[in-house]
Parts: C-alpha cells; sequence; structure tokens
C-alpha cells in the first residue's frame, strides 16, 4: 500500500464532509445522511481490494 491509497481515502472523506454540511445547512438531512452512506462504501470498497491484496501476499509468503 502506497501513500497515494492514504491520499485518495481522505480527499473522499473531505469532499464528503464538506458535502455533508453544505446539505445540513440547506435543511437536506436525508441527502445529506445518504452522502455520508456513499462515500463510506466507496471507502470500503477501497479497502476490500487492498486486504485481497494482503490475503494474496500472505498466501504466497507461506506457499499455501
Amino acid at each position: 500500500m502506497n501513500i497515494d491509497f492514504v491520499f485518495k481515502i481522505a480527499a473522499i472523506g473531505i469532499i464528503v464532509a464538506v458535502l455533508n454540511q453544505l446539505l445540513i445547512r440547506s435543511g437536506r438531512e436525508e441527502q445529506a445522511m445518504m452522502t455520508t452512506l456513499a462515500g463510506l462504501i466507496v471507502v470500503l470498497m477501497m479497502i476490500i481490494g487492498q486486504i485481497s491484496v494482503l490475503f494474496d501476499t500472505i498466501k504466497d509468503l507461506f506457499a499455501l
């Protein structure tokens, strides 16, 4: 895992936080919640890909 991956997750977090605040201040709490959930799902999907790579590396390391 390189530092670009961490920066991508941080950028998504910042964008979601800004959108969340804008939507809450405009009275759209439901859309703000959906935006937050969408950001969380995107980040989790990115992390699942990295966990898969980790398991493949461990499998190759121990020759399983």
